[in-house]
């Protein structure tokens, strides 16, 4: 599936802009995730390894998807420190 035409939620917009990520950041997710799992049916969950903050460390960018609409909606977004707990169990 595509999510070029995706379209964000005020809630997520909200995160984003609390936890500094840019549009460029989730568009990379995206686009090209390393991950992709339902959540349920009709949301689905796009990962992907990032380096952030000062110093960089690894992080997981997590960008939640309702599927089930034209165009499909970005319901949040955050950042995961805890990267083998999402990459073994999603």
């Amino acid at each position: 599936m595509r999510y070029d035409d995706a379209v964000y939620t005020d809630h997520a917009r909200e995160k984003m802009a609390r936890r500094e990520l840019t549009t460029d950041q989730v568009m990379g997710v995206l686009q090209a995730p390393d991950a992709e799992f339902p959540v349920r049916p009709g949301r689905r969950v796009l990962q992907r390894r990032i380096r952030w903050g000062n110093p960089p460390q690894d992080y997981l960018l997590r960008v939640f998807v309702d599927v089930d609409r034209i165009p499909p909606e970005i319901v949040t977004v955050y950042l995961a420190s805890k990267i083998a707990k999402y990459e073994a169990n999603p």
